[in-house]
């Protein structure tokens, strides 16, 4: 039987991005690195226990813990998770607005990801810039750090008066990210704009310390500059599923692989929950999963 990993998901460190396999073993990804794997395929029929079967994806569990049922979970499922391990998850959850008696500080950012596409968010000042990696922000700058509740509160003050959203959907980055203008400088242009009037709002939380506007640009860390069009996005893995290519950029959870069909984009939230074993020969440059095809060329970038 052919040895198969699961997949934990990509995280950024100061390093750059990294694939976490359960077990903890790391596999960083460095431009030129080629990503290869197939999807194992197994029975069709489950275990006595009630365990899902093998060539199925399997629902990750919740805070640390592993699913009671083993559910079987939809391969399009960016969260991996069944119902039930989903609403446990953000049972106490910041993002999800659930945890307020955190005492860490947070900063409040502006987070810009293309033309007309800025948010606002919060993250753990501990965390540093790791939320703005994780989330594909092409540049961000922070607004201010405090007490949890003040940052809540700045954040929906600029909901509330400068229609800056909290959330910008992962397809619309995508779309956008064709679009970068060629310089820092014009990058930067939005998020300074909307810095100087967010400071300026009546309202500021007391709590809350200001800071400058100190844009920083992840154009550079995450490959962006002078990569080919893409051809399609991968939209979900399969049984007996394959895919390979050399990669040439990284943003967000976001892969951009050179196949034999082009650059195809690959999600790594679609990974966990599945089996994948090492890509068999003569597989390389190889895409034999369901793929999305863009109808018109993406631009210069993707």
């Amino acid at each position: 039987m052919a040895q198969v990993w699961k997949c934990s998901g990509l995280r950024w460190s100061d390093g750059g991005p990294v694939l976490v396999w359960s077990g903890g073993r790391r596999s960083p990804l460095a431009r030129g690195k080629r990503v290869a794997f197939g999807v194992a395929e197994g029975d069709s029929q489950g275990g006595a226990d009630g365990a899902a079967a093998r060539g199925v994806r399997e629902c990750v569990g919740a805070r640390g813990h592993a699913c009671p049922t083993r559910a079987p979970v939809s391969g399009r499922s960016t969260g991996a998770r069944c119902e039930e391990c989903a609403r446990l998850d953000r049972a106490h959850s910041v993002a999800a607005d659930t945890l307020a008696d955190d005492p860490r500080p947070y900063h409040v950012y502006l987070a810009w990801f293309g033309p007309g596409m800025v948010k606002v968010g919060i993250t753990a000042v501990e965390r540093g810039p790791a939320r703005l990696l994780e989330q594909g922000a092409v540049c961000f700058s922070w607004l201010g750090a405090g007490p949890l509740m003040a940052a809540r509160r700045a954040e929906e003050l600029l909901r509330a008066a400068l229609r800056v959203p909290d959330r910008i959907p992962y397809g619309d980055k995508r779309a956008v990210r064709a679009l970068l203008p060629a310089t820092r400088a014009e990058r930067a242009a939005g998020i300074e704009e909307l810095h100087a009037l967010s400071v300026a709002l009546g309202g500021w939380p007391e709590s809350l310390v200001p800071e400058p506007c100190q844009v920083v640009d992840h154009v550079g860390v995450f490959g962006l500059d002078g990569i080919p069009a893409a051809v399609g996005e991968v939209t979900e893995l399969v049984p007996g599923g394959v895919v390979s290519g050399e990669l040439v950029a990284a943003a967000g959870p976001d892969l951009h692989l050179a196949t034999r069909r082009g650059v195809v984009v690959l999600d790594t939230r679609l990974l966990p929950g599945w089996e994948l074993t090492a890509a068999g020969a003569g597989e390389e440059g190889q895409v034999r999963v369901p793929v999305r095809e863009f109808v018109a060329p993406q631009g210069g970038l993707f």
